[in-house]
């Protein structure tokens, strides 16, 4: 095996010669690229709520939108691209939420009334209260 040097000045004049690993790592693993565009999603369960976090960074608090519908939350975003960006070069972008839509089926133990958001640091922080009456359904089943 041949280790071959790159030089990045080259990288820039030559499109066809790209950096090995950047083809690799890339585009190879990541043939849709809209995959990209959806935030991450963390899902915490206490006794008392449930907690969707959402790694949103670079948008503000008026750019979401929140909707519970039935047994359904749906959250999604839209920033409004601005000139300053597009007039950059960019070689890569990657980290661009200009719009993106995720939606949560809500088990029956939600609290509708007890939904809250906040965001904070890129994280859109959802808190969704728990009913205090539901009990968890549980029997015993016998064996016939």
């Amino acid at each position: 095996m041949t280790l071959v040097k790159f030089n990045n000045r080259t990288r820039n004049t030559a499109p066809y010669f790209n950096n090995v690993f950047d083809s690799l790592f890339s585009d190879a693993l990541n043939k849709n690229y809209s995959i990209n565009k959806v935030p991450g999603v963390n899902i915490l369960e206490s006794e008392q709520d449930y907690s969707i976090e959402l790694a949103a960074p670079g948008l503000e608090k008026s750019d979401f939108q929140i909707n519970l519908k039935k047994d359904t939350l749906a959250v999604w975003a839209e920033k409004k691209a601005d000139d300053t960006a597009a007039k950059k070069n960019y070689s890569r972008k990657e980290f661009d939420y200009l719009s993106f839509a995720r939606s949560f089926v809500l088990p029956e133990t939600v609290d509708a009334e007890k939904i809250s958001a906040e965001y904070l640091n890129g994280i859109l922080t959802i808190t969704i209260g728990k009913k205090a009456d539901v009990q968890p359904e549980s029997k015993d089943i016998k064996v016939s």
